[in-house]
């Protein structure tokens, strides 16, 4: 599938919730499933998973409902998934060894393949496996690994210079867990993670009176 630019960004971040419940609806054994089926797993109207499938061709007959393996191989299509994609983490504390050391990625299709820190006392060490480069090696390391996406999880003063060394390594996919809005060129993709931002905003909803 060739990335297009008119379809909005918020249709490709919920194509990864079709696909989870599609999968784990091939794992119960069901075959085909309507749209207001899977809207009612996701809490979505059917017209728009209906409008967010239309961006990449017809999949579905009306009064039949769509064939779930069918639709599972089109969107791992649309969405890359039918290779592996090697994945570089930046910054080895707590959180990124437990990036590193988490088991759901391989299956995936996400396989971390090095990882990088600037600590004198972390290089050489190992972590999940790994051995820990030094970030000065970035580039060189990144390159000879075949990394397509880099995982930052390093504190935000240290984020914008780390992303900045990403992007002109070649990296143009970067999620950050970094508690900072950083910056990146046109052509660069970057999601930000930051758990204290989501639990700030559900406070608003425990603070409020009713």
């Amino acid at each position: 599938m060739t990335y297009s630019p008119d379809v909005p960004e918020v249709v490709v971040q919920r194509l990864p919730q079709y696909l989870r419940a599609l999968s784990n609806l091939q794992r119960g054994g069901q075959e085909v499933i309507s749209s207001q089926q899977l809207g009612a797993l996701l809490q979505a109207t059917p017209a728009q998973i209906r409008k967010d499938l239309s961006y990449f061709g017809r999949f579905g007959k009306q009064g039949r409902g769509y064939n779930i393996r069918h639709l599972l191989e089109r969107l791992r299509y649309i969405l890359g998934l039918e290779r592996t994609w090697n994945v570089a983490v930046v910054g080895v504390g707590r959180l990124g060894r437990a990036i590193i050391s988490y088991q759901g990625f391989q299956p995936e299709g996400f396989r971390v393949v090095c990882a990088f820190d600037s600590d004198p006392r972390l290089i050489g060490q190992l972590a999940g496996g790994l051995m820990i480069h030094d970030i000065s090696n970035i580039g060189e390391v990144l390159r000879g690994e075949q990394v397509q996406i880099a995982i930052v999880s390093v504190p935000g003063a240290e984020a914008q210079l780390v992303i900045d060394q990403l992007v002109e390594a070649g990296i143009q996919a970067i999620l950050s867990y970094a508690p900072i809005a950083a910056h990146v060129p046109e052509g660069v993709h970057l999601r930000s993670v930051d758990p204290v931002l989501e639990l700030q905003s559900m406070t608003y909803y425990l603070s409020t009176p009713d």
